[in-house]
């Protein structure tokens, strides 16, 4: 059943919600170097603040995503954005840690947007909008990333830091407002019982794994905290595999996840989301590394987030263009050329980490490249798994993206933080990762990029008259 609701309105509804959604999980990454100072606690304290994001990202992203295939699509979007209103009212008013990692956890938890708002899009608008639309609104996960640090840096560098998130409360409670009056309700898709134990099995897992992958460099890769949580995941799996397997609703459709266009579509989703991830950590901080580096370039912290502005350009105006290809040749095809592109956007920066022009060229082919990727990953998805499960699927495919960020984050810091130099700049000693620091960071990043694109030929071949009708027969259901 299509919506009568004009399909621009809905797109751009839903749209202004995943790029505020996103925009979230980097805004205080620009903030970190102070937020010691302005919280009164120990760096590895304040680390929490983006830990705890992607920690609860990765849990409540599939759960909602299910909840929402179950009991309706937009009523579990209104509760995501409601989190991110909390959250982000928390944080505006305290400057105690406590209080803002519990508005940064509500923040992440926000991150089911972008799942549930690529299968209202496939419930409400008609076949031939489909593939434009999933485009744009997948790629607002990269999208808001991108223009999430140069927001903050301005911000930072030009008014009290509560502003950003006192913006953040006004956009979110005008975004609830605009899905009340745009988006319209839909019947759930699937019945059944909400399968509590497999997403208590699937929480216990993401915590152990995440907090393991996300902490293990500043606790120590051999410390009994990071053994005993990887030891924890490793003990889960089975058994939440083999309960899922059991049950008759289960949270996952293991059988399906299995499928290879699904499996090895996600196994891609990881992967971008790591090579994605790698392009702003390593950018922001590579600028403004002092000049006594032999390479660095001292660039402040506004600079440095206004390098990554013509990659958040660039991927708001190929998410269209994306679709474009997808419709034209497949989405198997428009995530090859993604994965590709982004692996020459790596090759590009090896030889150009010096050059401030060099570096926003090298970024800006990396985050053209990760716009392709995001527009190309929900329409592979929806090919492959039935109409009832379209949310959860979606869910688990960002979840994956989450988890290539989260590894991305970990190894990025061990690599900077065991390859470093003492330089000396006007009499004071300095401390900072070597330029081979850095190169090491986008090798691994531009194989990861070509790691996404071996899984992507792995994806089986499909007919273009078979995905028209799958996403028609999707969109009138």
């Amino acid at each position: 059943m299509q919506s009568t609701g004009h399909p621009r309105l809905i797109l751009a509804a839903l749209a202004s919600c995943g790029v505020l959604v996103s925009v979230m999980q980097t805004i205080v990454v620009p903030l970190l170097p102070e937020l010691p100072t302005l919280t009164h606690s120990a760096p590895a304290d304040v680390s929490w603040l983006v830990t705890v994001t992607l920690l609860t990202g990765a849990v409540f992203t599939p759960l909602l995503g299910r909840a929402g295939d179950m009991y309706g699509k937009r009523r579990v979007l209104l509760l995501a954005l409601g989190f991110m209103v909390v959250g982000s009212l928390l944080c505006a008013v305290s400057s105690h840690l406590l209080v803002l990692v519990t508005g940064r956890a509500l923040q992440g938890a926000a991150v089911a947007v972008i799942p549930l708002g690529i299968s209202i899009l496939r419930d409400e608008l008609p076949p031939e909008r489909v593939l434009p639309s999933i485009a744009i609104m997948s790629s607002t996960l990269g999208v808001g990333a991108a223009f999430g640090i140069p927001l903050a840096t301005l911000i930072v560098q030009y008014a009290n830091w509560h502003t950003m998130f006192w913006i953040c409360v006004g956009l979110g409670l005008l975004d609830l407002l605009v899905v009340l009056l745009i988006v319209p309700g839909s019947k759930p898709r699937t019945s059944g019982r909400f399968d509590v134990l497999g997403a208590l099995g699937l929480t216990v897992f993401l915590l152990c794994l995440l907090m393991a992958v996300s902490k293990g460099s500043a606790w120590g890769w051999g410390s009994a905290a990071t053994l005993g949580l990887f030891a924890g995941a490793v003990v889960v799996v089975p058994l939440w595999v083999s309960y899922e397997r059991r049950t008759s609703t289960p949270l996952v459709d293991l059988r399906v996840s299995a499928r290879p266009a699904v499996l090895f579509t996600n196994l891609a989703a990881l992967l971008i989301g790591f090579a994605f991830y790698a392009n702003s950590l390593a950018t922001a901080q590579l600028v403004q590394e002092p000049k006594s580096t032999g390479y660095g370039l001292g660039a402040s912290i506004v600079v440095s987030g206004l390098c990554l502005l013509p990659g958040g350009v660039a991927m708001v105006l190929l998410s269209p263009v994306s679709a474009r290809i997808s419709a034209a040749r497949g989405p198997r095809v428009t995530l090859a050329l993604a994965s590709g592109l982004m692996a020459l956007g790596y090759v590009v920066r090896l030889f150009t980490s010096e050059n401030l022009v060099a570096i926003v060229a090298g970024a800006t082919v990396v985050a053209a490249g990760t716009a392709v990727a995001y527009s190309a990953l929900p329409a592979l998805i929806m090919h492959a798994v039935p109409v009832t499960e379209t949310a959860a699927a979606n869910g688990l495919n960002t979840l994956m993206r989450t988890i290539g960020q989260a590894i991305c984050s970990a190894i990025v810091a061990t690599v900077l933080a065991n390859l470093v130099a003492t330089t000396s700049d006007h009499g004071a000693s300095h401390t900072a990762p070597t330029l081979h620091a850095y190169l090491i960071v986008f090798v691994i990043a531009g194989v990861s990029a070509l790691g996404a694109l071996g899984f992507t030929l792995l994806i089986p071949a499909r007919r273009r008259a078979v995905v028209r009708e799958t996403v028609q027969a999707g969109s009138t259901t």
